[in-house]
């Protein structure tokens, strides 16, 4: 393992819920409506391996606020939030995920994790990001099928399920 390649998390403050699950935020970042396009990014740890971007909610810090902060910082990119898909509990790490789907409308040539340690991003068809995931983060797949049944559901009108355990 290359040192200079991990985030360095030591001046962070992890939050955590009164059941003691750790705060976390997410997006999975789409390039239209049509939710068809996936960007991914590299695994700090593991960067032949393709991840949704997100991380830690720090103090003071809604979720909606510390998902966009964390696709900026690891992603390079800005956008809009379109909806939240829900929470998701990793029982296993003791983390809650708040996921939420992010229209992109900016992809920056530069940004803090490229430069840091080498992160990059991608691209990739629905298919094709479900396959990542499934092969290296099956809990960040469940994010994914909940936003293509989410999406059929605005598309039907129906009220979709908001909370979801990995």
């Amino acid at each position: 393992m290359v040192r200079d390649k991990i985030k360095d998390r030591q001046n962070s403050v992890r939050i955590y819920d009164e059941e003691g699950f750790l705060q976390r935020a997410a997006c999975i970042c789409v390039k239209n409506g049509a939710e068809d396009e996936i960007l991914l990014v590299s695994s700090s740890r593991h960067t032949d391996q393709w991840i949704v971007p997100g991380g830690g909610v720090e103090p003071e810090e809604t979720h909606s606020v510390a998902a966009m902060r964390e696709v900026v910082e690891e992603a390079g990119v800005k956008g809009h939030i379109d909806r939240c898909l829900g929470v998701f509990q990793n029982e296993e790490r003791r983390t809650r995920t708040v996921v939420y789907v992010l229209m992109v409308t900016e992809e920056m040539s530069e940004w803090e994790d490229s430069k840091n340690i080498g992160r990059r991003r991608k691209w990739f068809g629905l298919e094709e990001a479900f396959e990542q995931l499934a092969q290296h983060k099956p809990i960040q797949l469940d994010y994914l099928q909940h936003m293509r049944l989410k999406h059929k559901d605005i598309e039907t009108g129906a009220q979709p399920n908001t909370k979801a355990e990995a």
